[in-house]
């Protein structure tokens, strides 16, 4: 079953999927994601390396090696951490890239593309180890208006397959249409959660109503 859970946070709050990562150390609380379970008051190097295991990273600012092609930055886990042969990991990294829309540029450095299309390649990186969840913090947020569209619709057509993902975004209409769950933060805390539905539509809390008003009178402007 495809999963999502979009976190919609006030802007600057500083709310980010890095601790489900382990990019910052949480004062407390327990991760378990996938066969990987994590108490951030006592875990162990083992044990936060075992978490990262079942997750992948999609960053704001693509995060690509420069010198190396789309294919490449898409295969280089494979052959490296996966220890999987050159030729069967280009082959499933050609796949991944027909998944985006990037078959045509598999020998392109990162340089050459748009910023859409470097989040693309992106995403195709982080499907590229099968992880148990992908975190994406805010991946439109660097990128043109104009290419905004592209990796939503990337990562909408990702929902036919059975991957979780757990999205950073202000993305009010894209979060409302395709996730499970949405989980509203301010000041570093978790103010409400549930379906979108009732969320986004019919929220309970004052801070979430607060929030609500002002996106549509800006968005009216």
């Amino acid at each position: 079953m495809w999963r999502w859970c979009r976190w919609l946070t006030r802007t600057n709050d500083g709310s980010t999927v890095e601790p489900e990562y382990f990019l910052e150390r949480p004062d407390a609380g327990v991760l378990e994601i996938g066969g990987a379970r994590v108490d951030a008051e006592k875990c162990t190097n083992k044990e936060i390396r075992q978490l990262r295991l079942q997750t992948a990273m999609v960053f704001q600012n693509y995060n690509l090696f420069r010198n190396k092609t789309a294919l490449q930055n898409v295969t280089e886990s494979l052959i490296v951490v996966k220890k999987m042969p050159k030729k069967q990991a280009e082959e499933l990294g050609m796949e991944l890239l027909r998944t985006v829309g990037l078959e045509d540029k598999r020998d392109n450095y990162p340089a050459t593309l748009s910023g859409g299309q470097q989040q693309r390649v992106s995403i195709a990186r982080a499907l590229a180890l099968r992880p148990h969840a992908i975190l994406l913090d805010e991946p439109t947020s660097s990128l043109d208006p104009e290419l905004v569209t592209e990796v939503l619709q990337t990562i909408k057509k990702l929902a036919e397959s059975d991957t979780t993902m757990i999205i950073v975004t202000h993305e009010m209409d894209f979060a409302r249409d395709v996730s499970d769950q949405v989980i509203f933060m301010a000041d570093g805390n978790i103010v409400e959660q549930g379906p979108p539905s009732e969320v986004l539509e019919n929220p309970q809390k004052d801070r979430t109503k607060q929030f609500l008003r002002t996106f549509h009178a800006n968005r009216k402007r």
